[in-house]
Order: structure tokens, then C-alpha cells, then sequence
């Protein structure tokens, strides 16, 4: 299993991306719940870690499938 460490290094590099790939989907970042850190066990706070990157990354892989391809199609030109 991953530690602290390494979960808040992977939530903070998919952020990021998601961040640049996608900054309209900042402010769903921003909403999303973190319930990480109050946690009585270590245990009970690596699960939420991952709970949290795995819902940052649902967020980012659901919202690419169908807009990875918009962003490409705006940056060609069309000929008239």
C-alpha cells in the first residue's frame, strides 16, 4: 500500500494535470470533499487519500473522453 506521502504526491500531480488539460474543471476540484487527515488511523487515512485520487481521477478520465477531442478540433483550421 501507498503512504502519505505518496498518495499527496499522485493528488497533487493529477491536479495539476487536470489543472492544465482542463482548468474548467477547477472548481469542481475545489468543491470536491477532502475527509482526509482528521482520520483516528493511518489506515483510515490512506483509504481516504485514495479515495480522494481516485475521484480526482474519475473526474479527469470521464470528462477527457468526451472533450480530449473538442480541444484538439479547436486548434485546427478548417478550409472554407
Amino acid at each position: 500500500m501507498k503512504t502519505e506521502t505518496e498518495w499527496n504526491q499522485d493528488i497533487l500531480k493529477i491536479t495539476m494535470k487536470i489543472h492544465q488539460e482542463f482548468p474548467e474543471l477547477s472548481k469542481y476540484i475545489e468543491e470536491m470533499p477532502e475527509e482526509f487527515g482528521d482520520k483516528v488511523t493511518e489506515d483510515e487515512n490512506l483509504k481516504a487519500l485514495k479515495e480522494y485520487y481516485d475521484s480526482l481521477r474519475d473526474l479527469g478520465g470521464e470528462y477527457s473522453k468526451t472533450h480530449t477531442s473538442m480541444k484538439k478540433d479547436n486548434g485546427k483550421s478548417k478550409a472554407s
